[in-house]
Order: C-alpha cells, then sequence, then structure tokens
C-alpha cells in the first residue's frame, strides 16, 4: 500500500513537471507567432526566460527540503532498524551461549564423573595392594591359603 502512494505521488509531480516544461515550451512559441517587433519579442523571451528560471530554482529549493527531510527520516529509521537488529542479535548471542552451555553441561559433567571414577577405583585397588604388600596377581609359586594349611597341620 505504501509503495502505491508513493507512485501515485511520484506520478503526479511527473505529471506536475511535464505540465510546466509544456507551459513554457507554449509561451516561447507564442511569443514568437505573436505579431511583435523584434525588440518586443526579445523581451518577452527574456521575460519568460526568467520566470522560467526562476521557477526553475523554486523548483530546486523545494525538492532539496523534500530531500533533507526524506533523508533525516531514513537516516533515523536506519538507526532504528540498526538498534534493534543489534539488540536481537546480541539476545540471540546470549540464548544460543546458554543453549551450547546447557547441551554440553551434561554431557561434560558425565564424561568428568566417568574418570573421577576411574580415578578413584584405580586408587582404590592401588593402595589395596600397596597394604597388602604383594601383587594384585596371582603367584604361581605360592600355593593357595587352604593347602598351607593343611601341610601346617601334617606335620
Amino acid at each position: 500500500m505504501n509503495y502505491e502512494n508513493e507512485r501515485e505521488e511520484a506520478t503526479a509531480s511527473t505529471k506536475l513537471t511535464y505540465l510546466l516544461i509544456g507551459g513554457g515550451i507554449g509561451a516561447v512559441l507564442a511569443l514568437l507567432f505573436a505579431p511583435k517587433s523584434g525588440i518586443e519579442l526579445r523581451e518577452d523571451i527574456a521575460d519568460v526566460t526568467r520566470k522560467g528560471i526562476e521557477k526553475s530554482k523554486e523548483t530546486a529549493e523545494h525538492l532539496q527540503e523534500t530531500a533533507g527531510e526524506y533523508y533525516e527520516v531514513t537516516r533515523e529509521k536506519a538507526g532504528e532498524l540498526y538498534n534493534t537488529a543489534q539488540e536481537t542479535a546480541e539476545e540471540l548471542t546470549q540464548k544460543a551461549k546458554a543453549a551450547a552451555a546447557q547441551s554440553s553441561n551434561p554431557i561434560s559433567a558425565a564424561i568428568d564423573a566417568g574418570k573421577k571414577a576411574y580415578v578413584d577405583e584405580k586408587r582404590k585397588n592401588e593402595s589395596n595392594v600397596i597394604t597388602e604388600g604383594r601383587p594384585s596377581y596371582p603367584v604361581k609359586d605360592e600355593l593357595p591359603e587352604a593347602d598351607k594349611k593343611k601341610k601346617d597341620t601334617k606335620k
């Protein structure tokens, strides 16, 4: 809808411009074909030219003011959009970081717990071996304790 309104305004300004150009051309042609003396004709042409230049200057000033207004409005809107986009990007970044932290925490926590359990079990086994003073694997030279007791009782 907004585009159509701008297009209609552009069409109206274009039509007005064509009307002014056509009026200027018609005025020059009317002066050229009017039955006047050379001096009068030259004065009339100079007057019409001055009026056309003045009208062009007025139109240029008006267009400059309008362009300045459009520039200011556009600059403000662009600044607002930039700020909004920056805030939205920051919010999304924070949400993404939080989501990544939440999804990686259970995995890393499980890995850390597994490592800790492994180290604890290894230390527990090592401490048992040290307190017993013998290796945790069976030695072939030694007889099982039940066999030792039988030999001791036979003697």
